[in-house]
């Protein structure tokens, strides 16, 4: 438990951790920024499936397979969901960069909102990951998390603070967002912990939870600046990293 809960600080800890990069670095190029999500989006991509779909594959026996893609579609769905109540991302702030610096502070405070709300479900798949007992993959997928979490942290400030909202209100906002995600990621391990005959639903669900935030927010918004060449190859190599990884380390 005590891994657990000191991955769940990283996890949420790498949004602050973000947050305090965007202070720092407010003008900080977009194509840098989807360099890193990509990368991110990568590494999350070889998370999902190695860590998550194959496993629920496994422990689901006979009924793995319809087991796992009624999770896949049920995570997804269940984001889907969430975006029509909440968008996200690019839904909410636009291809233009410029809407960044132009943004009313309602939509940014809606904006902040969102990704607290989908910090929640990225949590829960964190934490499902440890209720498996595998810890390799649990680390790989929260590492996935937490560097998907960093440059969202940074995209968090500039809207905020030129909406007119103080620094140390915009800091408290993105604490909360990481805070949320603590939250979620004691909130999956708990509930595999407890009922271990959900862990093949559980773990699928997480993945579809994972793949429609890579297919849904990440690749559209690394795409949105002229930056796709770029975006794609770190895609890529987050992926095989993560592949070289599993390889290797068994």
């Amino acid at each position: 438990m005590q891994i657990v809960l000191l991955t769940a600080l990283g996890v949420g800890g790498a949004t602050i951790a973000g947050s305090l990069i965007g202070f720092v670095f407010r003008s900080l190029s977009h194509r840098f920024s989807d360099i890193v999500l990509s990368f991110a989006a990568g590494v999350m991509l070889a998370a999902s499936v190695l860590g998550l779909i194959l496993p629920s594959l496994d422990y689901g026996g006979a009924w793995g397979l319809p087991v796992t893609i009624g999770g896949i579609f049920l995570g997804a769905l269940c984001l889907n969901l969430i975006d029509h109540v909440v968008p996200h991302l690019h839904k909410l702030m636009g291809p233009d960069p410029e809407a960044h610096h132009n943004a009313d502070l309602s939509k940014v405070l809606l904006f902040v909102t969102a990704i607290a709300i989908h910090n929640l479900p990225e949590g829960i798949a964190a934490g499902v990951g440890f209720g498996s007992g595998d810890m390799a993959n649990a680390l790989m997928i929260a590492g996935g998390i937490a560097l998907q979490n960093i440059p969202e942290g940074m995209v968090i400030i500039g809207p905020m603070l030129a909406a007119g909202v103080s620094p140390r209100k915009t800091f408290v906002c993105a604490m909360i967002t990481g805070l949320v995600e603590v939250a979620g990621t004691l909130l999956g391990y708990l509930a595999v912990h407890v009922a271990s005959v959900i862990l093949p639903f559980a773990l699928a669900f997480a993945g579809g939870t994972m793949l429609y935030v890579i297919s849904d927010e990440m690749i559209p918004e690394t795409h949105a600046h002229g930056s796709q060449r770029g975006a794609t190859y770190a895609l890529l190599v987050g992926f095989c990293l993560m592949l070289a990884a599993d390889v290797l380390l068994g």
